[in-house]
């Protein structure tokens, strides 16, 4: 297993934990977690990865060992803006190679058009709709919020790190049993009452009440110029409900001027643990 480094980076108010990999006179190559996820999570497709990269991978506001926003919801914009100001600390002088997953790719997806000068390449890991897909109603978004806004959040625990793993493989029978107690060490921590609650804030769990219509989402796509590969798990289904809408993903793909796709067999949603070797393959190719 290759050997990380962390740093801390103030990041817009909020410490940020960074997990880098490789030497630092390699070419840079950032890659974005997903929601409820840690950066720890790439540690498989950097173990598969070939050439020498520098490999930079935070943990988003809110997760892993960053630093809580101490607000009562998460703003997707803010992520937004909080990968701007990574990629200041991390290539200021040139565009990044992004690889994202499911919100970590929607994240630089999304800032791939905002700043379309400032990326040169990105991978996109299932996350091809827009943040939450079809919205209620506004009346109902805001009113689901103040309820949530009322309740007690909290991170399920489990007895141990055991029980968490074991339950990661029986979600996802991909996952061997070292692979789902690694996991399980990066994704939880202990709560005073010696249980293991996963490392993520609980405010993660409210819903937004502000809605990202998909037609504005898709608008920010056009502007990109970067090359984009997109990578989807086939036993996802996420891939299948896309096609399933070909006006859905007509808007989608016609979005870019450089796609292309790739289906990785034997993978769920979460291919960098299913099929991580893949997937450094595919990265890699692309990249070069």
């Amino acid at each position: 297993m290759k050997a990380s480094r962390s740093e801390t980076v103030p990041i817009r108010g909020v410490d940020h934990h960074v997990r880098r990999w490789g030497p630092g006179h390699a070419p840079p190559l950032v890659l974005l977690h997903g929601s409820q996820d840690v950066s720890a999570s790439w540690q498989f497709v950097v173990d598969a990865l070939e050439r020498d990269w520098h490999v930079v991978a935070p943990d988003w506001r809110g997760h892993g060992l960053s630093g809580r926003s101490g607000a009562d919801t998460y703003w997707f914009p803010d992520y937004v803006g909080d990968l701007d100001a990574l990629l200041e600390h991390v290539t200021p002088d040139a565009p990044a190679r992004l690889v994202g997953h499911s919100m970590g790719a929607q994240v630089a997806a999304l800032y791939a058009g905002v700043r379309p000068d400032r990326v040169a390449r990105l991978v996109n890991v299932d996350g091809f709709g827009p943040p939450g897909g079809r919205h209620d109603p506004a009346p109902r978004r805001y009113a689901k919020w103040l309820a949530q806004l009322g309740d007690e959040t909290a991170q399920r625990p489990y007895e141990s790190f055991d029980e968490f793993a074991l339950r990661m493989r029986s979600e996802n029978p991909r996952l061997d049993e070292a692979r789902s107690r690694f996991l399980a060490e990066q994704w939880g921590e202990l709560a005073p009452d010696g249980t293991v609650v996963r490392r993520a804030d609980p405010a993660l769990k409210r819903a937004s009440p502000l809605a990202m219509p998909q037609d504005e989402v898709i608008d920010c796509w056009r502007q990109t110029r970067a090359a984009v590969l997109w990578v989807d798990g086939a036993q996802s289904g996420l891939w299948a409900r896309l096609a399933s809408d070909p006006q859905a993903f007509e808007a989608r793909a016609g979005a870019y001027a450089d796609l292309r796709i790739e289906h990785v067999e034997d993978a769920g949603h979460n291919v960098h643990h299913d099929q991580p070797e893949r997937l450094a393959r595919l990265i890699e190719a692309f990249m070069a």
